[in-house]
């Protein structure tokens, strides 16, 4: 890898969540934009997710994410995000409210060939009133869709950014980093008290 090692002196550092559905690529945009080794916990799809797991959808993918991916991005001299990547596969979802403790923010990708995989990762930011956006990952095969005619199909209010990236570009990837950090800073200032 060709990364800047990050100096943390004088930095603040903050922790955003990238979730969604198996096999949306969760894992593949925090490789691409990690300046330290990504941490991984990749295991062998087993039969053991056979009537739990639908995985018919991704018939390649022979490993999945049993407990959190974790990499680290410096953004420019003073902000370090800690990037925690979730399971995708149902039974292991119980895990996400400890990944999501103290996190500002999360991105929610999602593939539009299985936008249904998207509504249970939605409603579980918008319970915890947890600031997301929704970026669309585009793969090579899928369906190009206008953000508009997925926002609608996904029942999605217009405060919700809503981007396409490629996770395995890093800088796409870090664009929707700098944007989840955004929206999460603004909808922390609107809540601050006037006076």
């Amino acid at each position: 890898m060709d990364f800047e090692p990050s100096n943390s002196r004088g930095a603040a550092s903050t922790k955003i969540v990238i979730a969604g559905g198996f096999g949306v690529g969760k894992t593949t945009l925090v490789g691409s934009v990690s300046e330290i080794d990504p941490l991984r916990t990749e295991a062998l799809v087993t039969d053991e997710s056979v009537g739990i797991d639908d995985i018919s959808q991704v018939p390649s993918k022979h490993t999945t994410t049993v407990a959190m991916d974790f990499g680290r991005i410096t953004l420019g001299e003073d902000l370090i995000l800690y990037l925690f990547g979730t399971p995708g596969q149902k039974r292991f979802w119980f895990m996400w409210d400890d990944l999501c403790l103290g996190a500002i923010g999360a991105i929610v990708l999602v593939d539009t060939n299985r936008l249904d995989e998207a509504f249970s990762p939605l409603d579980y930011f918008e319970e915890k009133g947890l600031p997301f956006i929704v970026a669309l990952n585009q793969f090579d095969q899928g369906p190009q869709f206008e953000l508009e005619a997925v926002r609608e199909a996904l029942a999605l209010p217009a405060h919700v950014p809503m981007i396409r990236i490629d996770a395995r570009d890093r800088e796409s990837a870090k664009g929707a980093l700098i944007r989840v950090t955004e929206y999460a800073l603004e909808r922390m200032a609107s809540q601050l008290p006037v006076g």
